[in-house]
């Protein structure tokens, strides 16, 4: 698998030894999008990149997610992953658990590239800060509607669950 996007931007399935990028997008991202909930974003947990490595060698060492990174000029400015959804009583059979890309590099179509690659059109559920309406009409534009449930997470104070 390895696709390239007319902006010259490559999609592939993750390795290993993409950990360190994929981890240092994570939080970077994190800290672009939701270092407004928290009081000083320098000290927060939520957005070191050192404590997000160890976490993806683990999760690429043991595949536990499906993953795919967006690659330009060598660089990895983007991921998303998917599971099979972990509840018993699941509302889609696949949950898309992440699908981040650095701010720089939203508008240029890595985002849709992956979650094409990740997901293709399969039905599946996410969770998404209520609080971000730019992730709400990406997701809409692909078919992903609010079913009603909300939950929190880290210092996202309400999540909203989409599905399709």
């Amino acid at each position: 698998m390895g696709m390239q996007t007319s902006g010259g931007i490559e999609v592939r399935e993750a390795r290993t030894e993409d950990a360190v990028g994929i981890a240092t997008v994570h939080a970077t991202s994190w800290r672009e999008t939701y270092g407004r909930f928290v009081d000083d974003p320098d000290t927060s947990a939520w957005f070191d990149v050192g404590r997000r490595i160890g976490m993806w060698q683990q999760n690429l060492e043991q595949n536990a997610f499906a993953t795919v990174v967006a690659v330009q000029d060598g660089d990895i400015i983007g991921f998303g992953a998917v599971q099979p959804t972990p509840e018993t009583d699941a509302v889609r059979p696949a949950e898309l658990t992440m699908l981040y890309v650095l701010a720089a590099a939203h508008g240029s179509g890595a985002g849709q590239a992956l979650l094409d690659a990740v997901l293709a059109d399969r039905p599946a559920s996410l969770w998404v800060a209520a609080d971000n309406p730019r992730a709400h009409a990406f997701y809409r534009r692909n078919g992903f509607v609010a079913d009603g449930t909300t939950s929190s997470f880290g210092p996202i104070g309400e999540t909203v669950r989409l599905v399709r």
